[in-house]
């Protein structure tokens, strides 16, 4: 069961690092288009984008600490 638990952990932790780095580089994109243009046209789609990415990485984060919360009452009773 522990080994199972800690499969499902590392990969909550990959798709948290995931999408921090699709969440970063929406928001340099973000950056750049209104840098460059000044027009912001397609600054909308690529809030939305960060939004996405930021709300997925806060999901995957909640995920992992509730299956260290698991590990750590099944393995709480041992000394």
């Amino acid at each position: 069961m522990n080994t199972i638990l800690i499969i499902l952990l590392v990969g909550f932790m990959a798709m948290v690092l995931f999408s921090l780095v699709k969440g970063v580089v929406a928001f340099l994109r973000t950056t750049k288009i209104d840098l460059e243009t000044g027009d912001g046209e397609t600054v909308t789609e690529m809030q939305v984008l960060q939004n996405k990415a930021m709300f997925a990485r806060i999901k995957y984060q909640a995920l992992a600490i509730v299956v260290v919360a698991i590990l750590l009452a099944m393995g709480g009773g041992r000394s």
